[in-house]
């Protein structure tokens, strides 16, 4: 798959292609739909399928401070959709002067003049825009000058997460922001991960008998509720069985929020300088502060019996 930085990576000689453009934040099974259909429509016309995809996140830029926290880094997002059979992926600097494009000067820039559209798929409530003033309807009006024609797909997915809301990313972030994450992995069709470099934190894990991988998580990264998780430490593609602690660590009047994974039973690992990714399965319980210490070892001990169940 090709991974373009701006108009200006596109090839000279690109030719038709069929594109969809969103944020795509988490690549959530809504968004897979629409992402299934751009491809499938591509596999029916012989072309390459693009996904057009933003950074940073235009909200940052139309509303500085407002950067909503990230389910999905761009190169995740890239590999789930290769993962899909997408061709290439077109990251748009996202700028002030990009955010004052109106309607028709975005899509002869971006569709007309460089990936040469042939089909645009998105789903009902796509805006794009200055001021988001275009619709589907604007874009299929502007199709019908410009040569390419537009495909309207309900990505409004349903299940128990969210009691039945329409799976989206801002129903995913509050999810996880709740400690729901076996609601957000029924929405985005996998576990929500969590990547960044190993750092040293103050090694209490290794000195319990319990050595923890202190993940300094990535700008804007959706973190989990405080607690305990069971879920996988992810190692250039090794997925160890882990229970995770995720807050302040408060039995040690710790101010600093950090992730801290335990690969269960593996004490020989050397992680320190290595970007690792955690998987979360599904919740274990709140954090709390035990009156001595041997209440907090009992306590983890039984933490990771009940996560090594919940990971079989």
């Amino acid at each position: 798959m090709q991974r373009w930085r701006g108009l200006e990576d596109i090839p000279e000689d690109w030719g038709r292609s069929v594109v969809t453009i969103g944020s795509y934040d988490g690549v959530h099974r809504g968004h897979q739909v629409i992402i299934g259909r751009t491809v499938e429509r591509a596999r029916e016309l012989g072309l390459p399928a693009v996904v057009v995809t933003f950074d940073p996140h235009p909200s940052e830029v139309v509303r500085p401070g407002s950067h909503p926290p990230l389910l999905a880094p761009h190169h995740r997002r890239a590999e789930l959709m290769a993962g899909l059979g997408v061709d290439a992926v077109l990251v748009l600097p996202f700028t002030e002067e990009f955010s004052r494009l109106s309607p028709a000067e975005f899509v002869v820039k971006v569709l007309v003049d460089r990936l040469h559209a042939r089909t645009v798929v998105e789903g009902p409530n796509f805006r794009f825009g200055h001021r988001a003033a275009g619709t589907v309807e604007t874009l299929a009006e502007l199709g019908r000058t410009y040569d390419y024609d537009v495909r309207v797909v309900d990505l409004f997915v349903r299940g128990a997460a969210g009691g039945g809301e329409p799976f989206s990313s801002t129903l995913t972030r509050r999810l996880v922001a709740e400690g729901d994450v076996a609601g957000a992995a029924e929405v985005l069709g996998r576990p929500h991960r969590v990547e960044g470099v190993v750092v040293r934190g103050a090694q209490r894990g290794r000195e319990l008998g319990y050595p923890t991988a202190n993940v300094e998580t990535l700008p804007h990264t959706a973190v989990p509720a405080d607690g305990v998780y069971a879920g996988w430490l992810v190692v250039a593609g090794e997925s160890m069985p882990a229970a995770v602690s995720v807050g302040t660590n408060p039995q040690f009047d710790g101010t600093e929020r950090t992730v801290e994974a335990y690969a269960i039973d593996r004490v020989d690992l050397e992680l320190y300088g290595l970007h690792v990714a955690v998987d979360f399965l599904a919740y274990i319980r709140g954090q709390e502060k035990f009156a001595t210490l041997d209440g907090l070892l009992e306590r983890m001990a039984e933490d990771v019996r009940v996560a090594k169940g919940l990971l079989g």
